[in-house]
């Protein structure tokens, strides 16, 4: 209980949630989610979560590492939502093909700066995090928190026994099981795909 007192904002009072970490929930789901409305929901449904299950919170680690957690589940959730649902974007047709940055010619009106960085690079970094989250989501719900706390998040091995209440070797068996249907999931989906 004294660990709960030390913190900036106090489980117990949920108004003080959104100033003390919306922020921060909201930078992380964006990182992952990388649509901004999406992951804004995302925030809302961790907090509403974590309304209904506050009498379940222990107080063994932060509150914000807490309402991580939650998030972190609700954004493998939403990612095997999306894997489920048929994709409904529709490609529009331009329908003014006059663009101010051209001339009449087609030529550059005023030529761009060159780029800094590969945008092939970025895309294939981005395309290869969207295979590995879509993998979480069809690996088993613990054994995939396991790998994201330990190997996205950099916890060390106590922090997730502590965590996820469990003892090294089971978490030991646990990050192999995820790391080897991780690996089955990304030769089929990531490196095949590319051969």
């Amino acid at each position: 209980m004294s660990n709960r007192k030390s913190e900036p904002a106090s489980i117990d009072n949920p108004e003080s949630w959104v100033d003390s970490y919306g922020d921060f929930l909201y930078r992380f789901a964006l990182s992952r989610v990388k649509d901004p409305s999406i992951a804004e929901d995302l925030v809302q449904e961790t907090f509403l979560a974590a309304l209904r299950a506050r009498e379940n919170f222990k107080g063994r680690s932060t509150g914000r590492t807490w309402l991580i957690a939650i998030l972190k589940h609700k954004i493998v959730d939403h990612i095997r939502k999306k894997i489920r649902e048929p994709s409904t974007d529709k490609i529009e047709t331009l329908t003014d093909i006059s663009d101010p940055d051209f001339d009449e010619r087609g030529q550059w009106q005023i030529r761009p700066g060159k780029w800094t960085v590969n945008p092939g690079n970025l895309y294939e970094q981005k395309e290869f995090l969207d295979v590995l989250y879509r993998c979480l989501a069809e690996i088993p719900a613990r054994l995939a928190e396991a790998f994201i706390k330990r190997e996205i998040d950099g916890l060390s091995t106590d922090q997730v026994c502590k965590e996820l209440g469990i003892t090294a070797t089971n978490s030991w068996v646990m990050l192999y099981r995820a790391r080897m249907s991780l690996r089955r999931c990304l030769e089929n989906r990531w490196l095949s795909a590319g051969s």
